[in-house]
């Protein structure tokens, strides 16, 4: 909710004043055949590689992984919570990096949790959306998955700001990206049993409420999607380290 990111080549988007919710997927066509194709390609090589990952990796080691990516993207948590002016937030997350940097070993162990420092999460996409930018048409990206116009536009910064920007060589990007995306790929695995009928229109109807949910601060109620999040990430729930 996070979200598989790589580098994306973005033309600049204007996006129309009238209301887009009523025709939110008008590219439906392209979507769904790219869909059909990463999906494809997802069983062959990515949805295989993730269970092999959560077969033999020992709890451990996905956790301190897991701990390691999330305290990457407090960066860019930070720096969105104070472009949202939520200075609070923004301090608490600044102290909740700087004791997971020190005393978690680089964030390998989420030390702050433990403090009773709750961890947050705000990317460009929402903070776009927080100052009223509207989500523009439904979009289907190939390894970038499920998306609207307006995250996007988001993405590259926030992909930037998730530690990339500390890393000088090509083939460290190339390893940390990987691993990432098959730890990502490893949290989705449980969820995937709550999918039911069209597959396409499941995967767009969960992405486009649990993006509202997220850029509203979770004033949206909704019971399934609490469902689907707590399956998404009911391995977090026992331990915080």
């Amino acid at each position: 909710m996070k979200k598989i990111l790589l580098i994306l080549l973005l033309s600049f988007v204007i996006f129309p004043e009238e209301d887009t919710e009523i025709d939110d997927d008008p590219f439906k066509d392209i979507n769904r055949v790219v869909f059909v194709v990463f999906d494809e390609i997802d069983g062959a090589v990515l949805k295989p590689t993730a269970e092999i990952y959560r077969d033999y990796t020992p709890k451990f080691i996905k956790r301190s992984i897991s701990n390691f990516f999330n305290n990457l993207s407090e960066i860019d948590t930070i720096a969105n919570q104070i472009l949202q002016a939520k200075f609070n937030l923004a301090f608490q997350d600044t102290v909740r990096f700087l004791i997971n940097t020190t005393l978690g070993i680089g964030g390998i162990f989420d030390v702050a949790t433990n403090a009773g420092l709750e961890r947050h999460d705000e990317d460009f996409g929402q903070t776009l959306g927080y100052w009223g930018v509207d989500n523009g048409p439904y979009v289907f990206v190939p390894f970038v998955g499920p998306s609207t116009l307006r995250d996007l536009m988001g993405y590259p910064a926030s992909w930037y700001l998730s530690g990339n920007f500390a890393i000088d060589e090509t083939d460290m990007k190339v390893i940390f990206t990987t691993l990432d995306v098959i730890e990502t790929r490893e949290r989705l695995l449980a969820a995937e049993n709550l999918i039911v009928g069209d597959k396409y229109e499941f995967v767009k109807a969960v992405y486009m409420q649990s993006r509202n949910d997220l850029v509203l601060d979770g004033e949206v109620e909704d019971e399934f999607l609490i469902d689907f999040e707590s399956e998404l990430f009911e391995e977090d729930l026992p331990e915080n380290q």
